[in-house]
């Protein structure tokens, strides 16, 4: 009998490591997609060119002819080998067998093929679970996770990272500036807001410390408290303030006094300082809003796309824009400044051209005499042209009468002769 090779499908779980694909961010060469392996084949594999008509044939000669002299041993095993053949070739069991195995062929090909497809869908409920969690954001592409490539994979993750870069950017400033002390913190909002007098935000933040450490119990500080207070409530000159501190020195009072002007003292130095950061920040508002109203204006003076009376083409009319509000070249101060401030500093300074400077300055100092300047140069021109036309007509003109004038009668050299004819005279 021949001996039939059963074939085992194992389903096996695949882990799916989130450090390595976080930490490593793999690009798409880092995916392994399950390859078509080829079947191996087995006692029943069956080709499409395998010619079974070999099952149809009568038996051989040797099989079916019987030596008469034969005996009955060898009759006995010719008859034990025909029983044997008709078992194991019989066509319709072939057939069963083979078809069988076709079945159990499709389905371990169609269970590979899942298998092949399991790792993707995996890593997409990985991603769906971590983007429900709002571990890692998602795109907002529309596009569902289960139609993602691994393209699509690798620029998520790379977005992914590259936020989170960004996130630490954002953040370490803001770590950094809370860690500084409560003066510095007061210090760098001012800056920020664009604060230049620092001498004078760093002294109010040192009398706020001064005052903060003043102790009620020493009469030197004390006698400091109320004068201050008092100053800065004014309740007097100097010399009322002194005397009201010697009274209350002789009353024994002065550390009572010291106890209820501290705290009042103490948040009148921090309203100086919140002061200025308000002044700051209410200067910060003004320049913004200048902004937005300068923009805007330049906006409105050009949108008809005329410069005054004179009309200009969009490319005119964009590269004024830009170059009236987009602060892109580097001045002299250390800012930035915009193409009119650039070109201003440019002819002035790097390449001196004082001529073309002059105009600028006239122009904005008096547009109407600059332009009228202008027209009646233009107005000029065209009469000096006017009159080099005239002229040059003029002595056309008179160049041909001349030459008409000049011009000599020419006679005919052909002569006629006389009728009355005097016949005395000599010939």
């Amino acid at each position: 009998m021949a001996e039939t090779k059963n074939v085992e499908t194992k389903v096996e779980k695949v882990e799916v490591n989130l450090d390595e694909i976080f930490n490593g961010a793999p690009g798409a060469d880092s995916i392994t997609l399950p390859e078509d392996e080829p079947k191996k084949p087995n006692v029943f594999s069956r080709k499409k060119d395998v010619d079974m008509s070999f099952i149809d044939k009568p038996a051989t000669e040797e099989t079916k002819t019987e030596e008469p002299e034969a005996t009955e041993e060898k009759s006995e095993v010719v008859e034990e080998k025909k029983v044997e053949k008709k078992e194991t070739v019989t066509s319709d069991e072939i057939d069963e067998i083979l078809g069988d195995n076709q079945e159990e062929e499709v389905t371990a090909e169609t269970e590979t093929k899942k298998r092949g497809r399991k790792p993707i869908t995996g890593v997409s409920d990985v991603f769906k679970k971590l983007i429900d969690e709002e571990k890692l954001l998602a795109f907002d592409d529309g596009k569902e996770l289960e139609d993602y490539t691994a393209k699509d994979w690798q620029e998520l993750i790379q977005a992914n990272l590259d936020e989170r870069a960004n996130a630490v950017r954002r953040e370490t400033p803001k770590q950094f500036f809370e860690s500084l002390p409560q003066e510095l913190q007061i210090a760098a909002r001012y800056v920020a807001d664009g604060g230049t007098d620092l001498k004078g935000i760093f002294k109010a933040l040192s009398t706020v410390e001064e005052t903060r450490d003043l102790d009620v119990k020493n009469v030197k500080d004390q006698k400091h408290i109320i004068r201050e207070y008092l100053s800065a409530t004014g309740y007097g000159t100097a010399e009322e303030i002194n005397e009201e501190i010697e009274v209350w020195s002789d009353l024994g009072k002065l550390e009572q006094q010291a106890n209820k002007f501290k705290p009042k003292l103490d948040k009148m130095q921090e309203k100086v300082v919140a002061r200025k950061l308000q002044e700051q920040q209410m200067k910060k508002k003004q320049q913004e809003q200048a902004s937005q109203n300068y923009m805007q204006n330049v906006y409105n003076t050009l949108k008809d796309g005329k410069v005054g009376d004179i009309k200009v083409d969009k490319k005119v009319q964009s590269f004024l824009y830009n170059g009236l509000v987009n602060p892109a070249y580097p001045s002299i101060s250390g800012q930035n400044t915009n193409l009119l401030g650039h070109l201003l500093e440019k002819y002035q300074f790097v390449e001196p051209n004082y001529s073309i400077v002059t105009e600028a300055l006239w122009l904005l100092a008096d547009p109407k005499g600059y332009k009228a300047n202008i027209m009646k140069m233009g107005e000029n021109k065209a009469v000096e042209k006017t009159v080099r036309k005239l002229k040059t007509a003029q002595s056309n003109k008179t160049s041909a009468s001349v030459a008409q004038e000049s011009e000599p009668v020419k006679r005919s050299s052909r002569k006629l002769p006389r009728g009355n004819r005097n016949i005395f005279k000599r010939i």
